[in-house]
């Protein structure tokens, strides 16, 4: 096993990361940026080395720095994380020559399957289903505009490289696709330096379903059942949850067989995930692989009971998955919803400033993946995610139950947050029945607004006024100042002492 790693990441994953290193008994190394010099995960780390800058590509994007740290700190391996370098194939095969340990897969699966044009030509080789659709390397445009309308409008344009959205237009008729088609190649070469752009018929009616694997350095790789991420605004998920309300057992089944062949024809090792769209009609399509730790990963380490955090380091030991696909059960339903700073009313515009409070949900069934604190700043310089709020229950109503429950009891003051149109999103009819397609927001949330407004300056100003209490509760507990002059009279000290545990 390792004795030392660095996490590559910041915010709620690194502090994740960190919490399966210690339980592993490992140390850990933490990176950080100047605006996140005094985040929690930071000081939980048994080390910490601060990068020069605040924007991603000045710190954690910036591999030269990172391996610089990394000699300094002596570590054995690094652990990417999720998004910045977590799915680079250079900086994977960067960590080789600098003799460390990638945590994740090696360089040649990442690139391989990073690419949607060649995971496309490979699932196509494995026999696993694919949106109908053509790839447009070596097609001029106007070869490619006469192509994708045989295949039938509506069409999806997306690049071949990256996601979260990025490159991605949904066009009507072949006038909209010969004006989309250049401003989906430019957004994807800015953006992921790639214009590759691949064409498929558009699905409207589809879940999107995702099959959790994972793979030994010994060939083995199982699945640890699907999650459903329906719930998206501008193709990024907020709401996951795990098992599926749409998917049966033999589609189960299919799914997972399907996902485990991929990754085997691929030579998968470590953590990875297979996606898939499910349309009405029960049947399934590739979409992409995600080679890396998704951010949903504790939905399934809550219906599954394995830590996949740990399970990820503990493979790139060279540990041998010690359980069968038969030994893997799937218990309860789990559902997950990511708190972000930001506005939904107002188009999901990011909310910066400082949390004046920030409160956590507890209680039986509740778990909360976090990386700030009260006092902790937002910037713009990074995703606006606070929090992943998780809960567990014996079936999906009582999970939702416990979600809506933890989401009143979450607090957080000083930026605007998401919580509220989660809520609703929680309490919606359609939702609660498990009627949650792709389109879910767009037809079911437009217009949205908050039931009552509170105006910020009211928010800062309860959070000071609890800040204020919280500090003279301190101040009590306190019968000399730090120069030995008496305190202020307090009239709590002439109260006769009292417990509320009574001995024996």
């Amino acid at each position: 096993m390792f004795k030392k790693i660095l996490i590559a990441n910041r915010g709620e994953i690194a502090k994740r990361i960190i919490l399966a290193c210690h339980e592993l008994g490992i140390s850990a190394v933490a990176i950080y940026s100047e605006p996140d010099a005094d985040m929690p995960w930071v000081r939980l780390a048994d080390e910490a080395y601060p990068l020069n800058g605040a924007t991603a590509a000045e710190t954690y994007l910036n591999q030269e720095a990172i391996f610089r740290i990394a000699r300094t700190a002596e570590v054995e391996a690094i652990h990417p994380g999720y998004g910045f370098l977590s799915e680079n194939p250079g900086f994977a095969a960067a960590c080789a020559e600098h003799n460390l340990l990638f945590i994740g897969p090696d360089a040649r699966v990442i690139q391989l399957m990073g690419s949607k044009a060649e995971a496309r030509a490979l699932a196509l080789q494995c026999g696993v289903p694919v949106v109908p659709g053509l790839d447009s390397a070596g097609m001029e445009d106007a070869e490619l505009a006469a192509a994708a309308g045989e295949i039938g409008f509506p069409l999806l344009i997306k690049a071949s490289a990256g996601g979260g959205g990025k490159g991605m237009r949904v066009v009507q008729t072949p006038a909209e696709f010969e004006e989309a088609l250049p401003l989906a190649r430019r957004e994807a070469l800015s953006s992921f330096g790639d214009g590759h752009i691949l064409v498929e018929r558009y699905l409207s009616e589809i879940h999107h379903v995702e099959i959790q694997i994972l793979g030994d350095k010994q060939g083995n790789i199982l699945h640890l059942f699907e999650r459903d991420c329906s719930i998206q605004r501008r193709h990024q998920k907020i709401i996951e949850e795990s098992p599926s309300p749409l998917v049966t057992e033999p589609l189960r089944a299919r799914m997972a067989e399907a996902a485990v062949r991929l990754a085997q024809v691929a030579g998968y090792e470590n953590a990875g995930t297979v996606e898939f769209i499910v349309d009405g009609a029960g049947e399934f399509y590739f979409l992409e692989m995600n080679t890396r730790l998704q951010v949903e990963h504790p939905v399934t380490e809550m219906i599954s009971g394995l830590d996949l955090c740990a399970w990820q380091i503990r493979i790139a030991a060279g540990e041998v998955l010690p359980f069968r696909p038969e030994d893997i059960t799937r218990r309860g339903y789990a559902l997950e919803c990511r708190v972000y700073a930001e506005d939904p009313a107002r188009d999901f515009l990011p909310s910066t400033g400082t949390l004046a409070t920030y409160r956590t949900p507890s209680g039986p069934g509740v778990r909360v993946d976090d990386g700030v604190e009260s006092g902790s700043v937002v910037t713009p310089y990074y995703d606006p995610m606070l929090a992943k709020v998780i809960t567990w229950g014996q079936d999906r109503p009582e999970a939702i139950r416990k979600m809506a429950r933890a989401l009143r009891d979450t607090v957080v003051l000083g930026v605007t947050t998401n919580i509220p149109y989660l809520l609703a999103i929680l309490e919606d009819p359609q939702f609660q029945a498990g009627n949650t397609t792709t389109n879910f927001i767009q037809e079911r949330m437009a217009g949205w607004e908050p039931e009552i407004a509170i105006d910020e300056d009211v928010q800062v100003a309860a959070a000071v006024f609890e800040a204020l209490l919280g500090g003279g509760k301190r101040a009590i507990a306190q019968d000399k100042t730090a120069e030995g002059a008496e305190a202020p009279a307090n009239p709590w000290n002439d109260l006769p002492t009292w417990r509320n545990v009574q001995s024996g």
